[in-house]
C-alpha cells in the first residue's frame, strides 16, 4: 500500500478538485484531473469546428486529438498537442458543450485508456495516485484501493463555482443562475447511458457543505491511513 489509487468522484462544485490536489500534495502522490481531460478534449473539437452534437463528428475527429496531462498536485497542466489549453477550457463556451462530447461513448473509451494508463505509470514509479472525476469510482478505477464521493449542497456548490469564476478572472455571475447550471450539469452527467455521474456502492460519501478545505484534506488523508497495509 505505498502507492495508493485514490478514486475521487463528485458533482461540480462539491469541492473535490481542491480536496484531490490537497490531498495528493500531503501524500506525495501524482495527480489526475480527468475533467480537464473531457474539458481539453471539448475544446480540440470547437477549435477544429467539430459539431459537437453530432455524435459521429465527435467520433470522426478523435484520432486527430492529443491529450496531454501533467499530474503534479500543486502545478497540473493540460495540452492538447502542445497548445496549454487550462486557461481557455474554463471559459463559458467550453462548459456549455462539454456534456455533449462526453456522452459520446467513443471519447469516454479513448479517454478512459488514457487514464488508466496514467494510473498504471504512477504506481511502477512507486508514487500512486489521486484520481478525481465524475466516473472514477463506478468505471475508471473500480478497484481502487478507496473510493470517495464528494458532495455539497447545492447552494453552497454553486457559491464556490461563482467565486472560482472570479479567481479564474471572469465576470461576477449571479449565485442563483450558477445553481440552475450546476443541476442541469448534474441532471445531464447522471442520466447519459455512457458512465453517468453515480456513488460507487463502496464509496465514501464526504459532504463538504460544513467543512472547510483543511478538514476535507485531513479527513481524506485518515481514510488512507486507515487502509489495510498502510
Amino acid at each position: 500500500m505505498n502507492t495508493p489509487v485514490i478514486a475521487v468522484d463528485g458533482p461540480a462544485g462539491s469541492g473535490k478538485s481542491s480536496v484531490c490536489r490537497g490531498v495528493a500534495d500531503r501524500l506525495g502522490l501524482r495527480y489526475l484531473d480527468t475533467g480537464a481531460m473531457y474539458r481539453a478534449m471539448t475544446w480540440a473539437m470547437l477549435d477544429a469546428g467539430v459539431d459537437v452534437e453530432d455524435p459521429r463528428a465527435v467520433e470522426g475527429a478523435l484520432d486527430a486529438i492529443s491529450i496531454i496531462s501533467g499530474t503534479d498536485p500543486l502545478a497540473p497542466t493540460i495540452h492538447v498537442g502542445g497548445t496549454d489549453v487550462a486557461g481557455p477550457i474554463r471559459g463559458d463556451v467550453v462548459t456549455g458543450a462539454v456534456s455533449a462530447v462526453s456522452a459520446v461513448p467513443a471519447v469516454r473509451v479513448r479517454l478512459v485508456q488514457i487514464q488508466q494508463q496514467e494510473v498504471q505509470q504512477a504506481v511502477e514509479a512507486g508514487t500512486g495516485i489521486v484520481v478525481e472525476g465524475r466516473d472514477i469510482t463506478t468505471v475508471v478505477l473500480p478497484d481502487a484501493d478507496l473510493k470517495v464521493y464528494v458532495t455539497a449542497d447545492p447552494q453552497v456548490r454553486a457559491q464556490r463555482r461563482a467565486a472560482q469564476d472570479v479567481d479564474l478572472g471572469k465576470q461576477a455571475v449571479d449565485v442563483d443562475q450558477t445553481q440552475t447550471e450546476l443541476l442541469a450539469r448534474d441532471a445531464k452527467d447522471s442520466s447519459r447511458t455512457t458512465s453517468p455521474l453515480a456513488i460507487a456502492p463502496d464509496a465514501i460519501v464526504v459532504d463538504t457543505t460544513d467543512m472547510t478545505l483543511g478538514q476535507v484534506v485531513a479527513h481524506v488523508c485518515e481514510l488512507v491511513a486507515a487502509l489495510p497495509g498502510r
